[in-house]
């Protein structure tokens, strides 16, 4: 209790938020390398990366690992007027996608006149949390928090969003109307989740912000309100990340987790947190160290809570092409299992 007291005040203190990404590219993107471009004219600008991975599980029997990929994307995005942008985006990695097809995983249309009054509707991710609103091919490790993964669930939906500001401006604010059922399904009931973030950047060196949501996951009458702070710091080339995040009431059990990660059963309240540090020297080389925990049942703590401490390094050969190794030392409550991890990533983007 007093580890969740002292979590809570410090990012109440010092909660914040580097940039949002509706997607897997900044939502600046669209106009990247067009800017001597006819306005008149439509633009359209391929993207995408990948990301083979080798992971061995030490679990004191078989020591199962295996190569596969942890997600290979491509996509386009660009603009049609000066006005109207578009961004589309495919996952092709069959270890997300259990039945081996190719997925949509955005596709959405942002109506931009108005820098201060954006409006995206489509399929996009939620606008909540620090991590799963940065792209996937600039994450600090290879996997999200497993509170990012868990309670922001589904993490990509249907729906419509108002946003305002940029990466150069100091507030940003996102705030959506979404069907709360994850992509490719229907809504099941006449009520909407309603998801909203904001961010403020105070000096050079710190940001701060937080996400709310609230909607009807399964039906009419049960609620989910979820609430999450989070914090980076910045001191020449230090950064420090944390975030913490707290869910009460019902849930999608058919969302799943983020990326692919099986879903966890649920208490009526759970919570989370991690703190990350990372040093990114002149020479394309980044330690990192991570510690998380997760508790899926504030009630019951030693069925559902686990901690894991993330110590892994990042190899930069150029802007695009990233090599990372995580190990991951995993610890449960009152059932710790063998089931520490060694992970290897390279990623290449274009």
């Amino acid at each position: 209790m007093k580890k969740l007291i002292y979590l809570t005040g410090f990012f109440i203190l010092l909660s914040v938020s580097p940039t949002f990404a509706q997607g897997c590219e900044d939502d600046d993107s669209a106009t990247t390398g067009t800017e001597n471009v006819d306005p008149s004219k439509p633009t359209v600008k391929l993207f995408g990366f990948f990301q083979p991975q080798y992971g061995y599980n030490f679990d004191g029997n078989d020591n199962e690992n295996s190569f596969y990929f942890k997600r290979a994307r491509i996509g386009a995005l660009g603009r049609i007027t000066n006005d109207f942008s578009y961004y589309f985006l495919l996952e092709a990695s069959p270890f997300i996608n259990s039945d081996g097809n190719v997925k949509l995983l955005d596709a959405f249309i942002t109506y931009k006149k108005y820098d201060w009054a954006k409006i995206s509707v489509g399929s996009f991710k939620q606008p909540f949390g620090l991590e799963v609103t940065q792209a996937c091919n600039n994450l600090t490790t290879i996997d999200r928090a497993i509170v990012s993964d868990q309670l922001v669930a589904p993490q990509r939906d249907m729906g419509l969003m108002v946003l305002g500001g940029s990466k150069k401006t100091q507030f940003r604010y996102a705030l959506a109307l979404m069907n709360g059922r994850g992509l490719y399904v229907k809504d099941n009931n006449a009520k909407k989740d309603i998801i909203g973030r904001a961010s403020y950047k105070l000096f050079d060196w710190a940001q701060i912000g937080g996400s709310f949501r609230y909607g009807y996951p399964n039906n009419m009458d049960d609620d989910r309100t979820t609430y999450g702070l989070d914090v980076i710091l910045k001191h020449e080339n230090f950064k420090l990340q944390g975030e913490y995040i707290y869910d009460e009431g019902d849930y999608n059990r058919a969302a799943g987790g983020g990326c692919g990660t099986t879903p966890l059963e649920l208490g009526d309240e759970r919570h989370g947190a991690y703190g990350m540090l990372s040093y990114r020297t002149d020479f394309g080389l980044e330690p990192v160290v991570k510690y998380e925990y997760f508790d899926a049942d504030s009630d019951i703590k030693s069925l559902g809570y686990q901690e894991m401490v993330t110590i892994g390094a990042n190899y930069f050969f150029n802007k695009n092409t990233r090599f990372q190794i995580n190990y991951q030392l995993k610890t449960e409550g009152a059932n710790s299992i063998d089931n520490d991890a060694l992970l290897m990533q390279m990623q290449v983007r274009f």
